[in-house]
């Protein structure tokens, strides 16, 4: 009875259990040596055991299935053999694909789990003792928790799953260690036999019998209790991650068809975020033109001053900094874009009467590919959100116009108004501010890419290189990443820096980055860095440019801004430089800041057309 108690909890889909049960103790001892060593090498090299953990699990799970048509104790239940065929279809799935392709690897082993969860569901409605059934249960449930887990953040899959199978793999491997040491420190009395007498130390006391029985429920008790409390915590975990993911609402699909003219209204709506004093925000949809130049739509804001004013208004041209390179990282879905904390001297824009137009670039909010870095595809975005907004009822606006922008946006703000003339004649750019920009994409990658790698450092580099890939034929993701880790670099582009899934990616990064790099290829080399290198912004500007910066920037080195004043300096710009101690990458745009009176009178001079200081050249 007691041995039977045991079969019952044993958990019949694992193939190498079927395969060993009755094997020779020493090769049971070697297998049990080699299971420790494989699972020690799950846990500690989810990356470079990937393709072994593929095999693995495909193997188990084609064994697995077919064993439980050859067992003795099969259950006559036809979901039993069903779950039996799925098992080993799925485990031939692996097999087969796994050369081809290791991002089947985290949906497969998803679907494994769920697979499995709905065997051990049905094996607690249809057999064993109550405790059999509750702990049956409890593990079913729990694989299909962490099954939808795995399909809802694919990216952490292969890491989670490696160290459950490598743990699993362990135990088992020791367990047969164990057994093999019993069975040699075993001594049997003088005359013993393995006949059909009591075996040595059986307890032929009924009630130790019964004492054990309860032992064994109390322990599958507890370690049901134990499965759901890990269950129910992981899911409570990923609710609240979701929660945090902003939602892409209908406003943002484009109607089957828009107009071909690039710079055109779709459609416009009221904006549900705050909204500063004395001033109205309006969303647009409208049409523009990609990185490549082919048919495009992107969002942005309108924001203009509510009070009446007789004729049209001078725009500024805001580009926001980097917040992701996903849907639903644009920032016209965001409750603060379209305060003083997003936007720098918005309020004292609003009060001189100026209208801001906020683009999310394509991508962002719209579908598409982010042009994260990419200027012709950034620069466009923002060139057709000024066109667009002029489509607008009730708002007249002026062609004179200044382009802001910080960080990436200040990459976006100084191609706008080098491809302007010749993209958008309708608009007179006047003038570039950019704060902190990240004006030369290569010259920062070398930068970041010398130093010792860090979780967030392999976000960015995803949020670079995926939208390179997807936009450049050129450039093959296979080369820079590491083998099976595609699904990984992948997801971190669809989390942006606001929300809490982020930690997710970054916590995957440093997992996986224990084993070896994410990132295998140099960056800075072959078709992707000549392409960084061809994004850089490098004029000349016709008109005016302002550049500020903190000496204390942590994400951009103040020494590349100084190297880019001084080459916009030797090829003749007119460029002024302000550079404010002790201020990091942020501050340099909140209110508060000290730039920000330098900015609005420097914008001042250019809109109104009045002398002003331009160039600090011959400083």
């Amino acid at each position: 009875m007691v041995e039977r108690a045991r079969r019952g909890v044993r958990r019949r889909w694992s193939a190498l259990p079927v395969l060993l049960e009755r094997a020779p103790s020493p090769v049971s001892a070697g297998a049990g040596l080699g299971l420790v060593l494989l699972g020690a090498l799950m846990i500690t090299r989810p990356l470079t055991s990937i393709l072994l953990l593929g095999v693995y699990v495909g193997v188990s799970a084609i064994v697995s299935g077919a064993a439980e048509f050859v067992s003795r104790h099969r259950s006559p239940a036809i979901w039993t053999r069903v779950f039996a065929v799925v098992w080993m279809l799925l485990g031939l799935t692996v097999l087969v694909f796994l050369d081809r392709s290791l991002d089947l690897l985290p949906p497969v082993l998803a679907v494994l789990l769920l697979v499995g969860g709905l065997a051990s569901v049905g094996d607690a409605i249809a057999r064993g003792r109550a405790s059999e059934r509750v702990l049956a249960a409890a593990w079913g449930a729990s694989q299909i928790v962490f099954g939808i887990l795995a399909l809802s953040w694919p990216d952490v899959t292969v890491l989670v799953v490696a160290v459950v199978f490598g743990v699993r793999t362990i135990v088992f491997g020791a367990s047969l260690l164990v057994r093999f040491v019993r069975t040699r420190m075993t001594v049997r009395p003088e005359g013993e036999t393995d006949g059909e007498g009591p075996a040595v130390g059986a307890e032929p006391d009924a009630r130790a019998a019964r004492r054990r029985l309860a032992l064994l429920a109390t322990g599958r008790y507890a370690l049901a209790a134990l499965l759901v409390a890990v269950s129910a915590g992981g899911w409570l975990l990923g609710d609240w991650l979701d929660d945090g993911a902003p939602v892409v609402d209908a406003f943002y699909d484009p109607p089957a068809v828009v107009p071909y003219e690039h710079g055109r209204l779709i459609r416009s709506d009221d904006f549900a975020g705050r909204t500063p004093p004395g001033a109205a925000v309006t969303r647009i949809l409208y049409t523009t033109r990609d990185a490549l130049g082919q048919p495009a739509v992107a969002s942005a804001l309108v924001i203009a001053p509510s009070e009446p004013r007789a004729g049209a208004r001078p725009v500024v041209s805001w580009n926001h900094g980097t917040t992701g390179v996903a849907r639903g990282c644009a920032p016209s879905l965001r409750e603060e874009s379209a305060t003083r904390w997003a936007i720098p001297g918005l309020d004292d824009a609003i009060e001189r009467g100026w209208v801001v137009v906020a683009s999310d670039y394509s991508g962002q909010g719209a579908p598409g590919v982010f042009p994260f870095l990419i200027g012709r595809g950034e620069a466009r975005s923002s060139l057709d959100a000024v066109l667009a907004a002029r489509e607008l009822d009730g708002l007249a606006l002026l062609p004179q116009t200044v382009a802001w922008g910080h960080s990436q946006g200040g990459h976006a703000a100084l191609w706008m108004s080098q491809l302007a003339a010749d993209y958008a004649p309708e608009l007179d750019v006047r003038g570039t501010a950019v704060l902190a920009p990240l004006a030369e994409p290569l010259a920062l990658a070398e930068e970041l890419t010398s130093g010792e790698a860090n979780a967030l450092l392999s976000v960015l580099i995803s949020w670079v290189l995926v939208p390179y890939a997807d936009t450049y034929a050129e450039v093959d993701l296979a080369r820079y990443i590491a083998p099976g880790s595609r699904a990984i670099v992948r997801e971190m582009t669809q989390r942006c820096l606001s929300e809490p899934g982020l930690v997710v990616s970054a916590v995957t990064a440093l997992g996986v980055s224990e084993d070896r790099p994410l990132y295998t290829g140099d960056l800075t080399a072959g078709p992707l860095g000549d392409l960084l290198a061809a994004n850089a912004a490098s004029g000349p500007w016709e008109t005016p440019v302002l550049v500020t910066w903190g000496d204390a920037d942590e994400v951009i080195p103040p020494a590349l801004q100084e190297r880019f004043v001084e080459r916009l300096c030797a090829q003749g710009d007119r460029v002024r430089w302000v550079v404010f101690a002790g201020y990091r990458h942020l501050p340099i745009l909140q209110p508060g800041s000290r730039f920000l009176p330098v900015l609005i009178r420097w914008s001042e001079d250019r809109l109104l057309g009045r002398d002003g200081p331009v160039d600090d050249c011959n400083r």
